[in-house]
């Protein structure tokens, strides 16, 4: 019986991931920057100009958004540590994308690497 660690070395395996030092310039690259993650994580902060998808909800989102369903489009994804990107990483491969990267150890390695962070602004009540 496979884990989710079994599934995440299997989706590694085969898609592309990048480090953080080459990310940046991947993400200038891309069409389009996915935050797989959950709802709560992505409002508590994310990469500038990325778009949420979280991994429960991404081949839906990827169906029923037409800004997303050119399988040319050149995407760049990241999670928190890497594991749930690279596994979207290859369901999209398997939905037929042909230009899928993750970013290696995630937001958290993107934050340690002192990457910019986009934060909600709270109101001020002064």
């Amino acid at each position: 019986m496979k884990t989710a660690l079994d599934l995440v070395a299997a989706a590694k395996a085969r898609v592309s991931e990048i480090p953080v030092s080459e990310a940046e310039a991947a993400i200038r690259e891309a069409d389009v920057l996915l935050d797989v993650r959950e709802g709560d994580e992505f409002a508590n902060g994310h990469l500038p100009g990325a778009i949420h998808a979280s991994r429960g909800m991404l081949e839906f989102k990827l169906s029923s958004t037409p800004a997303l369903t050119a399988r040319d489009l050149k995407v760049v994804l990241y999670c928190k540590t890497s594991g749930r990107a690279a596994l979207a990483a290859a369901a999209m491969q398997d939905m037929g994308y042909l230009n899928v990267k993750s970013i290696a150890g995630g937001f958290d390695a993107w934050v340690a690497a002192g990457k910019p962070v986009v934060k909600p602004e709270m109101p001020s009540f002064g």
